[in-house]
């Protein structure tokens, strides 16, 4: 048997850049709440909302990632052409195939990149991190770029009162490369397949085309299961993440969950008992949910406003349809 060559990449791997895109259009609660018989105050008490960010029809998938993509990668101080992986976490990219993936890699001038997307819903960013930290400490890239972006007010139905005043648009982008120290934590990770049905797209794509008056297929949410579910169940994973990076609760300077609703983030917050030091994103307040891209937004807002420095210790934390989540620790770039 011929001996095969082992794969060798860099010993740690670290976020070197981040950027983001929010849509241009703003849709405040009084924007919605007639079509869900509703009000400014029932949305805030409910999940922390003020205003969403909804994408025009020229701010689309391909266009919102480029255009973070590339801010990340002037931050991290890397040209395009040395990104060998582009992973895109999304479910809003309209076509079954082929991934955008490979369209945004074209567009930004990357040389032959890996090109593929991930469906981890609201997961999908932690997942894609992970994935980029394993590929660049494998030898599989030298750079790769992870992009979450969504534009889930196609899929929303502005007539469901459980959903329509929660999802927004937006994409945020990091660049993952080499680092002479642990950038990227041990990633915590799985899924809840027995509670598949909570967060889903409510019709079969089959049975759209097949009906008489065919529409987009819209998400539905059962919001107190979830609730529950994610109360209890991702403060476990927050502290397994700690854990597993070795850390502990009081070297942690940021915490940046999946911005889902405002009273989970409180919840896990006081599960985990973070200090009152440790500063906690709440981006969806002027964002609204924005799935996979939730997580990058929320930290580059975090840092534009001076909650989150170069060099912070901060805990990632997202889950989703599926139930789908992950979490892991990572220095601020």
């Amino acid at each position: 048997m011929a001996a095969l060559t082992p794969a060798t990449g860099a010993q740690h791997a670290a976020i070197l850049g981040l950027g983001s895109y929010r849509p241009s259009r703003v849709i405040p609660n009084a924007e919605v709440v007639e079509a869900i018989d509703s009000s400014d105050e029932w949305i805030q008490q409910r999940s922390g909302i003020k205003q969403r960010r909804w994408a025009t029809p020229e701010e689309t998938v391909q266009m919102m990632s480029v255009a973070a993509a590339r801010t990340a990668l002037e931050r991290a101080g890397v040209d395009a052409r040395q990104i060998d992986c582009v992973i895109v976490a999304t479910v809003t990219h309209m076509f079954q195939t082929p991934a955008v993936a490979t369209a945004i890699a074209h567009e930004l001038g990357t040389d032959q990149a890996a090109a593929f997307d991930i469906s981890a819903a609201c997961a999908g960013f932690c997942h894609g991190v992970a994935l980029a930290s394993d590929l660049v400490r494998g030898g599989s890239a030298g750079y790769a770029l992870v992009i979450g972006v969504e534009r889930l007010s196609d899929i929303t139905d502005i007539g469901d009162r459980g959903t329509a005043f929660i999802f927004a648009d937006g994409a945020g982008a990091v660049v993952v490369g080499p680092s002479e120290t642990p950038g990227i934590g041990p990633v915590v990770w799985g899924s809840d397949g027995e509670q598949f049905d909570l967060i889903r797209q409510r019709e079969d794509w089959r049975d759209v085309v097949a009906s008489e008056r065919p529409e987009m297929p819209h998400l539905v949410m059962q919001g107190n299961a979830v609730f529950r579910w994610a109360s209890y169940q991702m403060a476990k994973t927050g502290q397994q993440a700690l854990d597993r990076a070795g850390v502990s609760i009081d070297d942690l300077d940021v915490f940046v969950p999946h911005q889902a609703n405002m009273r989970i983030t409180d919840a896990m917050a006081r599960a985990m008992k973070l200090p009152e030091r440790v500063k906690i994103a709440r981006d969806i307040a002027e964002q609204g949910n924005t799935s996979a891209a939730s997580i990058p937004l929320a930290l580059d807002r975090m840092i534009e406003e001076g909650d989150a420095k170069s060099g912070d210790t901060a805990l990632l934390i997202a889950f989703g349809a599926g139930l789908a989540y992950a979490a892991q620790v990572v220095t601020v770039p």
